[in-house]
């Protein structure tokens, strides 16, 4: 055997080994949602469970209104996706093509955004937000991540990758920069799209501290904030917390399947220029 055919059987190997320890949290949360509390509690721990409880998953679409969070997360998700994208492209493409006074300095500013805690805009938001009245309500719950300081860079990073020249030909055509940019910009960005778009998504679907914060009705609340109510401070039902992490894991799992070579490359190309 050649050393480069060791060399790669070792790379294999840690990769292999890499894979196990990432999955294993997965596979161990879906072991434990198909457990009884006692299992799931056992010392020495209980790999498998000695009869599969289904009834876990029933339970929480039957006792946790868990269709109702599902919606609610699921159309925040949405809006601030969308959101994220559309404000998001059109500060970045000012950033990358267009000159305008202080340019950098605002650029500076938003990316200084990235620089501080989330939690510092928290009391700010909900003052802003119980102003509106909005408090335990949907609108209250996407309307502080409309926007994104870090799609802003990425997009900004991407859109310096186009040409020039493609721009220039389309002013010579009689294109206006509004056309330019739907029809040429984001056509050309789908990667680097996909890819916030993703984040976006992911931000939505798992935010806990700020649903917690604006909204207490039980009605009102998304999949992590009620999932986040399964976990008591003396007693746990970890069976019942495992399979709706298990359900509300599944979408994001099946997106990222579809997407994951859009991803890939939108987060390689965005970060080859300054």
């Amino acid at each position: 055997m050649n050393i480069e055919k060791s060399k790669k059987i070792i790379v294999h190997l840690i990769l292999i080994l890499g894979s196990v320890m990432m999955l294993f949290p997965f596979i161990w949360m879906v072991l434990t949602a198909l457990k009884t509390n006692v299992e799931a509690t056992a010392v020495p721990p209980q790999i498998f469970p000695s009869n599969p409880q289904w009834e876990n998953f029933k339970f929480i679409f039957t006792n946790m209104n868990f269709g109702r969070l599902f919606f609610n997360t699921a159309i925040s998700t949405i809006i601030i996706t969308v959101g994220q994208v559309l404000f998001s492209s059109f500060a970045a493409y000012a950033f990358a093509k267009l000159d305008f006074p202080f340019k950098n300095i605002l650029f500076f500013l938003i990316l200084s955004v990235l620089m501080v805690p989330g939690q510092v805009f928290i009391i700010p938001q909900y003052l802003i937000i119980q102003k509106m009245g909005l408090l335990n309500t949907l609108p209250a719950l996407f309307m502080p991540g409309l926007f994104s300081a870090f799609g802003t860079f990425l997009l900004r990073q991407f859109f310096l990758q186009i040409p020039e020249e493609i721009e220039e030909a389309a002013v010579i055509d009689g294109a206006s920069r509004i056309r330019i940019f739907f029809t040429i910009i984001l056509p050309l960005s789908k990667s680097a799209i996909i890819s916030l778009s993703l984040f976006a998504i992911l931000y939505g679907w798992n935010s806990l501290l700020w649903p917690l914060i604006v909204n207490t009705a039980p009605e009102k609340m998304t999949l992590s904030a009620g999932l986040a109510s399964l976990s008591g401070q003396y007693v746990t039902d970890y069976p019942l917390l495992m399979a709706g992490s298990f359900i509300a894991v599944i979408p994001l799992i099946g997106l990222y399947f579809i997407f994951q070579k859009q991803f890939i490359e939108g987060i390689a190309l965005s970060g080859s220029k300054s």
